[in-house]
């Protein structure tokens, strides 16, 4: 019985090292991809999950938040004030030569408020960069309207395709129990009056409006029609962890979240709008390249912001491999659309 006891032991332990074993040559043979700069069928150590980080795609469409600064406070803003760092000009030029050089079609400016940081100069300057030296096809830029003036559309609207301005409500009350207010600014005057502004100085004008608690009963179908913008992008709230949710957010967005019955109710009723473009939580997600304000790509797919090395560190093609872009998701939410204003043939 003893020597049977024994015998049990050593083959338990046997069997025990040989599994330890197996598992510290996949540790190490995943390490020494990583280390040798690997992007494909590669898994993340960080990531506990089957799924692989993406191979080197393209950076097609990128959007560059070069700022968290804001005036505005949102309740469930998914990209807030953590830093206040901003690139000096001549390092996010070489960033965008680098995307382009990359294969970037589409650039978008967002934050934060990007007409924040040097009253819109900085903006401009980089709006002119990427279409008079890097020649892109599409520039764009989403803003809350609010600090935006006539001379910014004077100096710099030849440079811009599409100018989108954010608003959830056509009930200046709903906006500001949302937080898209400062002071006296009245949000829905500032809409309209860049609304203007597009039409004259031959920019593209789109909507963006984020779905939540406070407008999903809403009806905007005639202020839409109205306005007619290109796009009216529609939203479902979404929780980003750090961000609006969690307890290193400095926003608690979870009073603002809908059900994916609420967020389809409210598509149905727009149903009429030939330029709703609707985004649920699912089609947002991963579909979209965000670079933050060091130039890195931050991938979501696991509910927060996980950031890759800065292409201006590592380059696009390394840095790339950790966004967490889902390009096929990308498409089927309408993501590759006439983005140029030449090509839209609009009535100016």
């Amino acid at each position: 019985m003893i020597f049977s006891s024994v015998v049990a032991s050593q083959k338990q332990l046997l069997r025990i090292c040989i599994s330890a074993l197996h598992i510290f040559v996949s540790i190490f043979s995943t390490v020494l991809r990583w280390t040798a700069g690997e992007c494909k069928n590669t898994i993340s150590p960080n990531k506990h999950r089957d799924e692989k980080t993406v191979q080197s795609a393209i950076p097609t469409s990128v959007n560059y938040h070069f700022t968290r600064k804001c005036n505005y406070k949102c309740g469930f803003c998914f990209h807030t004030a953590k830093t206040s760092f901003v690139l000096p000009l001549e390092e996010a030029k070489r960033g965008l030569q680098l995307l382009k050089e990359a294969g970037m079609e589409k650039i978008n400016f967002s934050g934060g408020e990007p007409f924040l940081h040097d009253k819109g100069e900085f903006l401009g300057k980089l709006v002119q960069y990427c279409k008079q030296d890097l020649q892109l096809p599409s520039v764009s830029i989403v803003s809350n309207g609010s600090m935006i003036k006539e001379k910014w559309f004077q100096n710099y609207g030849g440079y811009l395709d599409i100018l989108a301005i954010s608003c959830d409500s056509f009930n200046e009350e709903t906006n500001q129990l949302i937080g898209r207010t400062q002071g006296r600014k009245n949000h829905l005057d500032n809409l309209y009056k860049i609304c203007k502004w597009c039409q004259q100085y031959k920019v593209a004008f789109k909507i963006n409006s984020v779905i939540n608690t406070f407008n999903a009963d809403e009806d905007m179908t005639e202020n839409i029609l109205q306005l007619n913008p290109v796009r009216w992008k529609v939203f479902q709230c979404l929780l980003i962890d750090g961000e609006n949710a969690g307890e290193a957010a400095l926003r608690e967005a979870e009073r603002f979240v809908i059900s994916d019955q609420q967020f389809q109710e409210f598509l149905d009723r727009h149903s009429s709008i030939s330029c709703l473009v609707p985004e649920s939580n699912e089609k947002m997600r991963n579909s979209y390249l965000i670079l933050d304000e060091y130039m890195r790509f931050l991938d979501c797919r696991e509910g927060r912001k996980d950031p890759s090395k800065s292409i201006l560190d590592v380059g696009v093609k390394d840095a790339i491999c950790f966004s967490g872009f889902d390009e096929m998701m990308f498409l089927k939410r309408g993501g590759k659309y006439v983005w140029s204003k030449a090509d839209m043939k609009l009535d100016w």
